[in-house]
């Protein structure tokens, strides 16, 4: 490995450790940072190559954060997957173990409920922000007007995520969006 290949892995390595705290209610809520660093400033990913970074991730079974460590193969190979991963989940693993230990401890204080119910509107809108950096980039409304019925069936129903999904990719294979 040569130096500025080093040197690309330690900057993406910090950034993803920085991301990694941000990321409330997920590593998907930081993906438009994300897309800002690998795509339009290092350059390492086409947006097709992010957006598909993504989707295959989301595919597969496993962790929701399958997609960093993707992007990071895409960018940089093994070493950029292990810069990426460990960069995300590092801190917020840490992080999120000792507040839950400590959150438990004082679940009745009113300070943690009032926290909890908080950060409820933060992950909404950092979940928004990603689903519009995704589409972003997808010709016509049609996944725009899925996406609206999902949320509604999921708001004021009791249908089952996994029969969302599931007409999502029967969508998806129809080629309907």
């Amino acid at each position: 490995m040569n130096g500025a290949m080093a040197t690309e892995l330690l900057t993406l390595f910090g950034h993803f450790l920085l991301l990694s705290l941000l990321s409330i209610g997920g590593a998907i809520t930081v993906a438009p940072d994300m897309h800002r660093v690998m795509v339009n400033q290092m350059g390492l990913l086409s947006d097709a190559q992010f957006n598909a970074s993504i989707a295959i991730a989301q595919a597969s079974p496993g962790p929701n954060v399958l997609f960093v460590a993707v992007m990071g193969y895409q960018a940089a190979g093994l070493a950029g997957a292990a810069a990426t991963l460990f960069g995300i989940m590092l801190p917020s693993t840490t992080l999120a173990l000792a507040a839950a230990r400590w959150g438990h401890a004082r679940r009745e204080w009113r300070a943690v409920q009032a926290f909890k119910a908080g950060m409820a509107p933060i992950v909404i809108g950092l979940l928004f922000a990603t689903g519009w950096i995704l589409s972003a980039q997808t010709p016509g409304w049609h996944h725009i007007l899925l996406t609206i019925a999902a949320a509604i069936l999921v708001w004021r129903t009791r249908v089952h995520l996994l029969v969302l999904v599931a007409a999502g990719a029967l969508c998806g294979a129809m080629g309907w969006i």
